[in-house]
């Protein structure tokens, strides 16, 4: 039977994947980016358990095509879960790692 904590932390790892795979390929411009934040905000902030969420998209990294806007990458990606089981908290994140090229998933407590 796994804690609360456990349950806690495998909630903020289904959130944080929700956001990178719902949403990675999306269109974005620097225009919309902020739309797309928040609808990424609150379509997580529907799922159980979510106390707070939040989304930031790096508009350094936009790259614009032939149209005029981009595709929402995971290195653009910065999200921020709080999640809450019966009283366990953790708080989590998504967040480009430059080191290793890769957009990584982590617990911050």
């Amino acid at each position: 039977m796994a804690t609360k904590r456990e349950e806690a932390a495998f909630e903020a790892g289904i959130k944080l994947g929700a956001i990178y795979h719902q949403f990675v390929g999306a269109p974005v411009s620097k225009e919309t980016a902020e739309t797309l934040e928040a609808a990424m905000e609150e379509s997580i902030s529907l799922q159980p358990h979510v106390r707070s969420v939040s989304v930031k998209i790096d508009r350094e990294m936009l790259q614009k095509n032939v149209f005029g806007y981009g595709e929402l990458s995971g290195k653009m990606i910065r999200a921020l879960v709080e999640i809450d089981c019966d009283g366990a908290v953790v708080r989590a994140k998504l967040e480009y790692d430059p080191k290793i090229d890769y957009p990584l998933m982590s617990l911050l407590d």
